[in-house]
C-alpha cells in the first residue's frame, strides 16, 4: 500500500486520497464528478485514449489530463476504470501491480478467465479491487439488504429501449449482470442449475434473455433482461417466510407485506369458512393485510459505491460494496447463463410449410 494511504489512516481529517478516472466517456464523467465532490477524495487526473476527450473532462475539474496510464501511476492512490469491458484486465494490471486500489466498472472482465486473473493479482499484491455494480448501491437494493431476509423466490425484470452503447457485450453482461449480482448476494447459496434462453435482434450478441437460477438452498430466481423494450422498467419481487416485497428501482419505491402480523387474518378466514358465512365478494383483501411502504433513502448509488471503495482503501477492515470476488461470482453466473443460451439457441431457419 502506498505511503500516502498508510499516513491517511492516522490523519484522515488532513489527508485526501489521490483519485483518478480512466475513461472519459459517460460513466467516466459520472465517476469524475462524484470523486470531485467527496471530501476525502482529491481528483488528480483523467485518462482516456482520446486525448481531447480526456482534456475536456479534466478541464471541468481542474486536474491533469493524459492518454497514457503510465503518466499517472505514481500520482494516484485509487482509480476507477470506466472503459470498454475488453480493456479491463489490461488496465487493471497496470495499477494493481503498483498496489494502486482499483474500482472496475461492471462487469469485472470480458470473461471468467480474465476475471480470475484480476482477482489472483489483487490477492498477490494485497490490493483493494472493487467492482462497479452500482445497482447494489441503489437505495432499493440497500433497503432490501437492511431487512436481512431469506428469499425463496426472486423475480427481476430489467427492460429498456436500445441504449446505443456497450455493444461490445450482450444484454447479459450489459444489463442482466446488475440483477445477477444482487440476487447472488440475497440468495447467499451455491448455484445448482441454470436454464436460460436468449435471442439477438440488433447485435450479434443476445439483446433479450430470460434465465431461471436454482440455488442449492432451494431459492429460485427468475430474471428477464431486454434492451429492446418500448419503455424502461426495473422491478424486483421477492418472496420469503418473513415477508413479500415488491420494489421499483426507477421510482425508488416499494411495499412490504409481513407474514407475522397477518396470522390473525388467516384465522379469521378459517373461522368464517367453518361458520359457513364466508363471502369472498364482501372482503377487500388488502384491508386485511399488514402492508407497509418501505423506507428508501434517496442517495446517489455511485456516491455510496465510491465512499465504500475509498473507506476500504483507507481501512482494510472494511470491504467495498462489491468486492472483486463478488464481481467474479457474478461473471461466472453470467457465463453459465450464456452457455445455457447457446445450448438452447433458437433455430435460425423457420419452416413455413409445417
Amino acid at each position: 500500500m502506498m505511503p500516502a494511504i498508510r499516513y491517511m489512516r492516522d490523519t484522515m481529517q488532513d489527508t485526501k486520497i489521490r483519485t483518478a478516472v480512466v475513461g472519459a466517456g459517460k460513466m467516466g464523467a459520472i465517476h469524475a464528478k462524484v470523486y470531485s465532490q467527496l471530501p476525502h477524495s482529491d481528483l488528480v487526473a483523467v485518462v482516456d485514449v482520446n486525448a481531447d476527450r480526456a482534456q475536456r473532462l479534466a478541464d471541468r475539474y481542474n486536474c491533469l489530463a493524459s492518454s497514457d496510464c503510465a503518466d499517472i501511476i505514481d500520482k494516484v492512490d485509487a482509480v476507477t476504470i470506466a472503459t470498454p469491458t475488453v480493456t479491463h484486465l489490461q488496465l487493471a494490471k497496470i495499477f494493481i501491480k503498483k498496489k494502486v486500489a482499483v474500482l472496475i466498472e461492471k462487469p469485472l472482465a470480458a470473461n471468467v478467465r480474465e476475471g480470475k486473473k484480476i482477482v489472483a493479482l489483487a490477492k498477490k499484491k494485497n490490493t483493494v479491487v472493487a467492482v462497479g455494480h452500482s445497482e447494489r448501491c441503489n437505495p432499493v437494493a440497500q433497503a432490501i439488504k437492511r431487512l436481512d431476509i431469506e428469499p425463496k423466490f426472486i423475480e427481476a425484470n430489467r427492460i429498456s429501449p436500445y441504449p446505443f452503447r456497450s455493444t461490445d457485450v450482450g444484454v447479459v453482461l450489459d444489463v442482466m449482470i446488475h440483477d445477477i449480482d444482487i440476487i447472488l448476494s440475497l440468495a447467499a447459496s451455491k448455484i445448482k442449475r441454470i436454464d436460460a434462453v436468449g435471442v439477438n435482434v440488433v447485435e450479434e450478441k443476445e439483446d433479450i434473455c430470460n434465465a431461471r437460477i436454482v440455488f442449492e438452498s432451494g431459492c429460485i430466481a427468475n430474471i428477464t433482461a431486454s434492451r429492446l423494450g418500448l419503455r424502461t422498467d426495473r422491478r424486483v419481487r421477492l418472496f420469503s417466510k418473513q415477508a413479500y416485497l415488491s420494489m421499483d428501482y426507477l421510482k425508488k419505491s416499494g411495499i412490504i407485506i409481513k407474514a407475522d402480523p397477518n396470522i390473525n387474518v388467516v384465522k379469521w378466514i378459517q373461522d368464517h369458512k367453518e361458520a359457513g358465512d364466508f363471502n369472498l365478494t364482501t372482503v377487500n383483501w388488502p384491508d386485511l393485510l399488514h402492508i407497509e411502504q418501505l423506507h428508501i433513502d434517496d442517495k446517489e448509488p455511485i456516491r455510496l459505491e465510491q465512499e465504500a471503495f475509498l473507506q476500504a482503501v483507507t481501512d482494510r477492515g472494511h470491504m467495498p460494496e462489491v468486492s472483486a470476488q463478488e464481481g467474479l461470482a457474478a461473471l461466472e453466473c453470467a457465463q453459465k447463463i450464456l452457455a445455457s443460451v447457446k445450448k438452447n439457441k433458437w433455430s435460425e431457419k423457420i419452416d413455413y410449410d409445417t
